[in-house]
């Protein structure tokens, strides 16, 4: 009977901390558009809640402050950004549909998440000049490197070439072209996402000693 009990209680509890974690989701993509708008310095979370249909109490319940607030929005969304990269390299079957459907995605991606991306970047700005932004800066930053690596090494071995590069120098040239190609587009240049698509293959043979 006491045993019933204990199992009862757990799967209660593993109830109530799923129901948060849902919740703090819901949240955050709420509170992602905003801050993504108005950029990390100028926001709180009082100009959140102005902006959505939660009160600033609500958030301040889930989200102690606003750095952790933007730090689980931006995990959030580059998280879904890793595995969208990844089911590209699951699914590749040829050199070339890799090469082609990474230059696509990303692309789509500018167009489509640019605030969150610029979100991105504002943080990791802003962890030069604040430590409590560092450990999840350099969490984030892995694990993009990580993503940018499995899709090299999947390239690696669907064109039999290996790359000439390391995981770290391969991410900064993707991050570096990346992040030039959205400043263009937030700045308003409406070619920025279609030259992003056509220079992503040419970075990606760029990594190898004999391109493809």
């Amino acid at each position: 009977m006491t045993e019933v009990k204990e199992r009862n209680r757990d799967r209660v509890a593993r109830r109530q901390v799923d129901k948060f974690a849902e919740r703090r989701a819901q949240l955050a993509l709420a509170a992602a558009q905003t801050l993504a708008e108005l950029g990390y310095a100028r926001t709180s979370l009082r100009d959140i809640a102005q902006h959505s249909e939660f009160s600033h109490g609500v958030l301040h319940y889930y989200f102690s402050d606003k750095h952790e607030l933007i730090t689980f929005c931006v995990r959030q969304c580059k998280t879904e950004c890793v595995t969208h990269y990844d089911h590209i390299v699951a699914t590749a079957a040829s050199a070339d549909e890799l090469k082609y459907g990474f230059a696509a995605a990303m692309a789509t991606t500018l167009r489509e998440d640019a605030p969150l991306h610029r979100l991105w970047y504002d943080l990791r700005n802003q962890s030069q000049f604040e430590e409590v932004f560092r450990p999840e800066a350099r969490d984030i930053d892995q694990s993009l490197e990580d993503m940018i690596w499995r899709v090299v090494t999947r390239y690696a071995e669907l064109s039999g070439n290996p790359p000439a590069v390391s995981p770290a120098l391969a991410y900064a040239m993707f991050d570096g072209l990346f992040q030039h190609a959205l400043i263009r587009h937030v700045g308003g240049d409406v070619t920025a996402a279609k030259d992003l698509e056509a220079n992503v293959p040419r970075m990606l043979d760029a990594v190898f000693a004999h391109p493809a």
